[in-house]
């Protein structure tokens, strides 16, 4: 099974107004189940955390960093076992937007009548895949994906209309090798802004791709699409939907860049459940609120952020229409874990990350305002590095909180760091410890608690730390 925790991630009304068709059934589920923060939901992320690692391998530790890779995080996780997903074939192959050898291209292909799915950036400069990816999908309506292709090393965003024809160009190829239309091809990118992708080198590779396809290749799918991630990421978990049992396998990438608005974030996930397309879109809005965009690296959106969800239909189960079907509930409970699953790894690989913080945010006036006061505190620069230099500074914890804009009331503010109290009623803690506060802050693993004293709404949001190393690989990133 896999990790699992909790809360939302809102949109504003701007977002919301200004977002894409294939996207709007999603955020009026989403809107309508706002009170995701009820004590059922928390109950079951619980639940779930309790379970975590469930599928874990440990003789899949990370392995070490190939030439040109940086090293290993401190922070990382073992690659799950995945098993195979009927319905689903994976191949991945050196297409040479890297310098050093490595694979750099995976393709996937789906059974027909596929169900797909997706959720992408609202950044205002998108890129040419993303574009391609919600025309596909308002085209079709989800319905009869055949193919995913995803190349690292080359973002295709900022090209303008010769990073369209490109991208039309590769899905042109891959339907016609696929025997399929090109809008039952998904692509996504992800590398350096502002490069055009030369898509020869992907047209190319093709046949010895396709030669190559698989059931199996989850870790290999993962480490293909790596770019400053220094380990592949994946998550699995099995449900029931009517007393059958359904599997739920998902990869990502991301490291810096990382604040998702829907960083450089990619994330694929299959399924052999039989899910309509509209039920799956409103499946995939309404928990990358909860799951990706609860976390930050760095508080900088990409222009590539994508989340495309598949559906194959050939576990045998009972096909759902609605994504509120009973039949569902296990099914829902694990898909948000599986995502939580890797929105968490994205943070643990965060660039020159080597504390994993949780920031929990109670007492607000909406779940929407704790949200917002949780994410400052988590992207502010002096609290980050605050937790890098394991300085338990609450008086940045304070400030942060304020800078929100949020109502609060000071009198009331209470700050802790795990079970130990920094301040509380608009004053330092009577009990405050400087000794044990230095002991604590020098775990892998934080937690710091903000009551602001004014309503009911609380929110979480999940970040590490920021240190000299993050500096120095965004300082090279193109060197």
């Amino acid at each position: 099974m896999s990790r699992k925790p909790t809360p939302p991630e809102a949109s504003s009304s701007r977002r919301r107004s200004a977002a894409k068709p294939v996207e709007a059934v999603g955020q009026t589920l989403e809107r309508a189940l706002d009170p995701l923060a009820s004590a059922i939901k928390r109950a079951a992320l619980r639940r779930a955390d309790r379970q975590s690692r469930a599928f874990d391998d440990p003789a899949e530790a990370p392995a070490a960093p190939a030439k040109g890779a940086l090293p290993v995080s401190p922070l990382a996780v073992p690659f799950p076992r995945i098993p195979p997903i009927d319905g689903v074939e994976i191949a991945t192959g050196r297409a040479g937007f890297y310098k050093h050898e490595r694979e750099d291209l995976l393709v996937m292909r789906f059974a027909e009548g596929t169900s797909a799915a997706g959720v992408f950036t609202r950044h205002g400069v998108g890129s040419a895949p993303v574009d391609w990816c919600r025309r596909a999908l308002a085209q079709s309506h989800g319905e009869d994906a055949r193919a995913l292709v995803v190349n690292a090393g080359c973002a295709n965003a900022f090209t303008g209309k010769p990073g369209a024809d490109a991208a039309r160009r590769v899905a042109s190829a891959v339907a016609k090798r696929f025997d399929c239309r090109q809008r039952d091809v998904m692509l996504a990118s992800t590398g350096v802004i502002g490069v055009l992708l030369d898509d020869a080198k992907i047209t190319q590779r093709l046949p010895e791709v396709d030669a190559a396809l698989a059931p199996d290749g989850w870790a290999g799918a993962a480490r293909a699409i790596m770019t400053t991630d220094t380990f592949p990421k994946g998550a699995f978990a099995e449900a029931e939907i009517d007393g059958k049992t359904v599997r739920i396998a998902g990869i990502c990438k991301g490291s810096g860049m990382i604040a998702p608005d829907m960083a450089t974030m990619l994330a694929f996930v299959a399924t052999d459940a039989d899910i309509a397309p509209k039920a799956l879109q409103n499946l995939a809005s309404l928990y990358t609120r909860s799951t990706f965009n609860c976390v930050t690296v760095d508080g900088d959106r990409s222009t590539n952020d994508t989340l495309l969800l598949f559906a194959t239909g050939r576990s045998g189960a009972a096909r759902i229409s609605r994504a509120g079907d009973r039949r569902l509930a296990d099914f829902r409970e694990k898909l948000e874990a599986v995502l939580l699953d890797l929105a968490l790894q994205l943070v643990r690989d965060g660039e020159g990350a080597t504390k994993f913080v949780r920031i929990n945010v109670s007492g607000a006036e909406s779940p929407a305002s704790a949200r917002k006061i949780a994410r400052t505190i988590a992207e502010s620069p002096l609290v980050k590095t605050a937790f890098a230099g394991e300085d338990a500074n609450w008086g940045r914890i304070v400030m942060a909180v304020g800078r929100a804009d949020e109502p609060i009331d000071r009198t009331r503010l209470r700050v802790q760091f795990g079970a130990l109290v920094a301040a509380q009623d608009g004053l330092i803690s009577p009990t405050y410890d400087e000794a044990k506060m230095s002991a604590y802050m020098k775990k892998s693993e934080l937690e710091v608690s903000v009551d602001v004293g004014v309503g009911r709404g609380s929110a979480t949001v999940w970040t590490c730390d920021l240190t000299k190393q993050y500096v120095a690989i965004n300082g090279d990133y193109r060197s």
